[in-house]
């Protein structure tokens, strides 16, 4: 008997085979586990082929009437006694079909072997031989000891095809950024056409990704090998902070020690963003992206704004005293509606304290420091394997609203030919990188609001014009249907049972929802669109810098 069979087809009057799956009993020295991947002989009018299928649940089962029966066995419950019966047992396991060599999907019959699937059979089973324009995915791991890199169709990861990515999993133990981070670097190494855009959304996780990471061991090293990629950090990164007049010399608002900020002064590779009145009046709206606003009072508001005279070739002092009149005057007249004074009263109140903010610069045309700048002008900037970094770590979440709509409203200009630069020098595609999407498209998140509406647009139509949206959160119940429903890549990381129970988790099969209550870090569940089936997957250490890493040591 070959080495690699594990065991036989079993077809019983109440568990047939069928073309979806079958049950095969197991050797008793044998072990498998969930996602494993095994293959049978398929034989049908003397024409055979290989039917491949993922391993989803594995059972044992004894002759036993009831757990008495064995109780009683066991001399009436005295642990340290023999069993008096000898039971007879097996091992078993519910495989789902994702594949036959040749499209012969007739049931498998009953005492068919079964093999472990070995890295050919495994390349063949999930189409991997026929991946066109690949980007390395990272690895899938067999009980055989088994270890096959995976790749993805970037047609299919970051368009035209299919595009968006969505990785959810709790805080920690996911490992939802480093990913996000591996899979860009890879589309770095891969794509020429590629620009890609980083929101630091909490700490300093993702301000020194161009510098290398000195933890890492040669073992560390020959997995990065064995994905087809160099180890090595992001190349042509800048990094972008919110505007702080701190009087240290670097003027960002940031979590960054003192030491990898001036080395990037050094380097030319950092600047600090403002926000003028001038330049920047048309982005009003975006900080209230999370303000329900069921009477639209404040929509109208922002409409007067834009449209009214009045509110034109002001700094942000000058508004200010013009919301404070408003507050003071009475109504104003809107086309036929009339805004009541409490309605510019509570506007003043919500973005009062926003605008109060340092990075809100009172002059109209801003300073004459070269590292300032406007955000907006940069990403309509950008080029081609560029990546930005834009921190806004330390915002609260209403500026934090604002730069993610401000940096959503950049790209589509640019895309959509906004600008004065030529097609040819625009990068292809796009990526946005955002952590914490929940903030911005959850599923309750006010229905007018304009990051919502920049975030739809992009995950409905952005994939045809190449903006692509990667995006991470917590819970993915969380988010709304139809960002997440128009993601063709989904990454699950470890999260809790309460999740796992919510509709987003229905097509998945239960051992492997369940799975994802007790998944390692490091360990993840990779569904996309051109693959039959979800898998376990992990993937290399990240190759930047990593918090506790020695400078220079």
């Amino acid at each position: 008997m070959p080495s690699t069979v594990i065991g036989k087809v079993s077809a019983t009057e109440k568990n047939p085979t069928c073309t979806d799956n079958f049950i095969f009993w197991l050797d008793d020295n044998v072990e498998i586990k969930p996602f494993d991947i095994v293959k049978a002989i398929n034989e049908v009018q003397g024409k055979k082929s290989i039917t491949y299928a993922i391993v989803e649940d594995i059972f044992h089962i004894t002759d036993s009437t009831g757990h008495l029966s064995n109780y009683v066995s066991s001399d009436f419950g005295d642990i340290a006694c023999p069993p008096m019966t000898k039971r007879l047992g097996v091992t078993y396991a519910n495989a789902k079909v994702i594949k036959n060599t040749h499209e012969i999907y007739m049931p498998l019959k009953d005492s068919t072997l079964v093999e472990f699937a070995d890295e050919d059979d495994i390349k063949d089973a999930l189409g991997l031989n026929d991946i066109k324009n690949p980007i390395a995915a990272g690895f899938i791991e067999g009980a055989n000891n088994v270890t096959v890199p995976i790749n993805l169709n970037s047609d299919f990861l970051i368009g035209p095809e299919g595009a968006h990515l969505n990785i959810s999993g709790i805080s920690g133990l996911a490992t939802k950024t480093s990913y996000a981070m591996f899979l860009l670097q890879s589309i770095q190494q891969t794509i020429d056409d590629a620009a890609i855009v980083i929101l630091n959304v909490k700490g300093d996780d993702l301000l020194r990704i161009h510098e290398e990471n000195p933890l890492l061991s040669e073992k560390d090293k020959k997995v990065w090998e064995k994905t087809g990629l160099s180890c090595k950090p992001f190349e042509k990164v800048k990094y972008y902070y919110p505007y702080k007049n701190n009087k240290d010399g670097y003027y960002a608002n940031t979590i960054l020690d003192k030491s990898a900020l001036s080395k990037q002064v050094d380097a030319d590779v950092m600047r600090n963003f403002i926000y003028t009145y001038d330049h920047d009046k048309n982005n009003i709206d975006l900080i209230f992206s999370n303000v329900d606003d069921p009477s639209f009072t404040m929509e109208s508001i922002i409409n007067v704004i834009m449209e009214s005279p009045e509110f034109c070739d002001l700094s942000w002092d000058d508004f200010k005293a013009k919301l404070g009149e408003k507050c003071a005057s009475g109504g104003k007249k809107n086309g036929n509606v009339e805004i009541p004074v409490q309605s510019w009263r509570k506007f003043k109140r919500l973005i009062h304290k926003s605008i109060n903010n340092q990075f809100f610069i009172n002059s109209k045309s801003g300073s004459a420091d070269r590292r300032q700048c406007f955000l907006s002008d940069e990403v309509k900037n950008i080029k081609k394997k560029d990546v930005f970094v834009i921190d806004v770590a330390r915002l609260e979440e209403q500026l934090q609203c604002l730069v993610f709509g401000d940096i959503l409203k950049a790209v589509n200009e640019l895309k959509f030919g906004e600008t004065a630069r030529s097609e040819e020098d625009i990068p292809g595609r796009v990526i946005i990188f955002v952590d914490e999407l929940n903030k911005y498209a959850a599923s309750n998140a006010p229905k007018n609001s304009p990051i919502l509406r920049y975030l739809l647009e992009i995950t409905e139509r952005g994939r045809s014009e190449g903006i692509i949206l990667f995006s991470a959160e917590q819970f993915k119940s969380a988010i709304h249907d139809r960002v997440k429903g128009n993601c063709s890549t989904h990454i699950y990381g470890r999260t809790n049972a309460i999740e796992i129970s919510k509709p987003d988790y229905k097509y998945i099969p239960k051992v492997f929802s369940n799975m994802m209550t007790r998944l390692s870090k490091g360990e993840l569940i990779l569904e996309h669109a051109i693959l039959g089936t979800p898998l376990k997957m992990t993937f290399p250490y990240p190759s930047y810098y990593q918090r506790g890493s020695e400078d220079g040591e």
